[in-house]
């Protein structure tokens, strides 16, 4: 279950670059002064995030997350296919227990629940089978209603786990229109749109290869999300259907973690953003960032060389 964060107000900066225009960003670091770098931020966000785990805060989340159901695959896939960005889906009444008011008009995401009752005269062939009492009961999936936390309001009752803050300040380095146009390059759109709720952005799979990115974000924010997304186009287009709906945990980590790495290379902080958001998508597990490094480092690597050219250093005449 991964945590929430408030998105704050920025201006809007609409990609318009391509395979001859792209942006770059300037850089006196070699290769592998990069490279040794990337190491360094991979190694400190499984620190932080097991320093994470000892904090109030990590606590508050687990109560948090332990609120929700657990969804078969086949209905996390139901869910996906209807809204790709939901993140956190729970029942009407659940969502009031939690504090928060589902908006009238909301439309219901639709999965399969599960009930049993007694069957009737004639229905029990000897392989049903059997409850406490002997009696032969038959299994029914009647459909269900379910929200995501974007279709739903916060009432005074609401506490927000808080693992993440998001990012706010400038994109000086220009991060953002340099990710935009490589992954444009790439064959993909980006597009900049109103998203409700807390999501920032996501990536399409499902052919249109479509990225959007929130145009409230700040433009640090912003940045950090491109990353994001460009991450998810690279590494995980490829992977069968539903693959990333049952391993989307790990998607996640992956995603963000090539993020924090590619933004610490290139000056921009986003651990107060980014730790929280790995560790809440992976349970605080730091052995599955590690268990992702070579993933993640090949294809932070990959970004880092593809938006930025080392700057020309003058040769002065002895």
């Amino acid at each position: 279950m991964p945590p929430t964060a408030k998105k704050r107000g920025g201006s809007l900066k609409p990609s318009t670059g391509g395979k001859d225009m792209a942006r770059k960003i300037k850089t006196t670091k070699t290769a592998e002064q990069r490279r040794a770098e990337a190491d360094e931020l991979h190694a400190s966000i499984s620190e932080q995030v097991e320093a994470l785990r000892d904090s109030d805060a990590w606590q508050q989340f687990l109560e948090f997350a332990q609120s929700f159901h657990s969804y078969s695959l086949n209905n996390l896939m139901l869910i996906q296919a209807q809204m790709p960005e939901a993140t956190q889906v729970a029942g009407f009444r659940k969502w009031q227990e939690l504090g928060r008011q589902v908006r009238k008009g909301e439309r219901a995401i639709k999965i399969f629940g599960y009930a049993e009752r007694k069957a009737r005269e004639g229905e029990d062939d000897g392989t049903l089978k059997k409850n406490a009492k002997g009696e032969a009961i038959v299994s029914y999936f009647p459909m269900l209603s379910v929200f995501d936390i974007d279709q739903t309001d916060a009432t005074a009752a609401w506490t927000t786990p808080e693992l993440t803050q998001s990012l706010t300040g400038k994109d000086d380095a220009g991060i953002y229109a340099a990710a935009a146009d490589y992954i444009t390059a790439q064959g993909w759109t980006v597009e900049r749109e109103s998203i409700a709720g807390a999501t920032n952005g996501y990536t399409r799979m499902d052919g249109t290869r479509r990225i959007v990115v929130d145009a409230q974000l700040s433009d640090a924010q912003a940045a950090k999300t491109m990353l994001h997304e460009t991450a998810h186009a690279l590494m995980h287009e490829s992977d069968e259907p539903g693959e990333y709906v049952e391993h989307r945990g790990l998607k996640e980590c992956e995603a963000e973690s090539v993020a924090y790495i590619v933004a610490g290379i290139l000056g921009m902080d986003t651990s107060a953003y980014s730790v929280g958001y790995v560790a809440g998508w992976t349970n605080g597990d730091t052995e599955t960032i590690r268990d992702t490094a070579a993933a993640v480092l090949r294809t932070a690597h990959k970004i880092a060389d593809a938006l930025t050219t080392e700057a020309a250093t003058d040769s002065v005449a002895a």
